[in-house]
């Protein structure tokens, strides 16, 4: 894959440039979580209520929720099962988990050290795979080997290991690892396109292996937390960890930070281009390589803080429509329907 050099200071946005809005996540994974839990339908809807999330969304393929709607869901499970990985291996990972390995890592000399010893703590707790890191050269690897004799992992458990590694090892050195590469050994999901806002770097899907590629570089850095800031990662969990910041790394997500920056104008495809110091040809070559286009980028990133203002927010619909660059509100309500199969009201519905 073809992307802008990261140190290419031309193509890079100033440090001081605004966060782009976070990513929505979609309906079929809120699914994922629910089936694992498999709990009764009165109780389903009772975590739907606790996250905000409107029950008749899980019958629109298209819908979405919101980064918070999603963790809040996932901290219900947590605690009603007891498990912080709820459902996905054949043994639950008990409340504090996270907790006790974390302090089991920070006092390491180094990442390196750290991985090897979240690699023996999932050795002592999981029968179902084994984690392993090793560095080759200038790159450092972390793999996911699964017990062929034991429970099966789904995809979803190979994805969140993988999260789980990057995003323990990002808040350790207290900054994002960028990945030069994800292989997933499981079937390209429904959502295969969602995973550029869940992992900094290209993901492949049907590989002989899981593993996550990086700089080696990372590995020889200190631990720079400490007791004192584990209790903040911790309240936040799981969101610090299967989300990340990683608007530097893809094409698209520089993209995603120039048009927020710029709504309720909707720049073209020149623009952003221009705003990028290349031509619109090897822009959409950079984009077509990360499997999107520049229309798809601006509809995404307005279906998503459509979605978020309207579940976070009491702003009215005709206002969240001007600002996401739509005059008309008819036309926002035809747009959001095609983006997501519901309508903004739907969105509003409280618990």
């Amino acid at each position: 894959m073809h992307r802008l050099p990261v140190d290419d200071p031309g193509s890079v946005p100033p440090p001081s440039a605004p966060e782009p809005p976070s990513a929505t996540v979609p309906i079929s994974l809120v699914k994922v979580f629910l089936a694992g839990a498999q709990a009764r339908p009165e109780t389903i809807r009772r975590y739907l209520d606790e996250a905000g999330i409107a029950q008749e969304l899980l019958a629109e393929p298209g819908a979405r929720v919101t980064e918070e709607q999603f963790s809040t869901l996932y901290r219900a499970l947590a605690i009603a099962l007891d498990n912080e990985m709820p459902g996905f291996f054949s043994r639950p990972l008990r409340s504090g988990t996270l907790k006790f390995l974390c302090l089991s890592l920070l006092d390491a000399r180094n990442l390196e050290t750290a991985l090897h010893r979240f690699c023996q703590f999932f050795h002592i707790v999981l029968d179902d795979f084994r984690l392993e890191s090793r560095r080759t050269g200038p790159v450092a690897q972390l793999s996911l080997l699964p017990n062929p004799e034991f429970h099966r992992i789904g995809p979803l458990g190979h994805e969140l290991m993988l999260k789980l590694v990057h995003g323990v090892s990002s808040w350790l050195i207290g900054q994002n690892i960028p990945l030069l590469q994800v292989d997933l050994a499981c079937p390209r999901p429904a959502h295969a396109l969602d995973h550029r806002y869940f992992f900094s770097g290209p993901v492949q899907f049907d590989c002989d292996g899981t593993m996550m590629r990086f700089s080696a570089a990372y590995l020889d850095m200190p631990i720079r937390q400490s007791k004192r800031n584990l209790h903040k990662f911790l309240v936040r969990a799981p969101g610090d960890w299967i989300f990340g910041s990683f608007s530097e790394q893809l094409v698209s997500h520089r993209v995603r930070q120039y048009l927020a920056a710029q709504l309720p104008d909707l720049p073209t495809i020149e623009q952003a281009a221009s705003n990028l110091h290349c031509s619109v040809r090897t822009l959409c070559r950079r984009l077509a390589g990360e499997e999107t286009t520049f229309q798809a980028l601006k509809d995404e990133l307005r279906r998503d803080i459509a979605i978020q203002r309207l579940t976070e927010t009491e702003a009215t619909i005709t206002k969240i429509a001007g600002d996401i660059g739509f005059d008309d509100p008819s036309a926002f309500h035809r747009a959001f329907r095609h983006w997501t199969g519901s309508t903004p009201g739907t969105y509003r519905r409280r618990a």
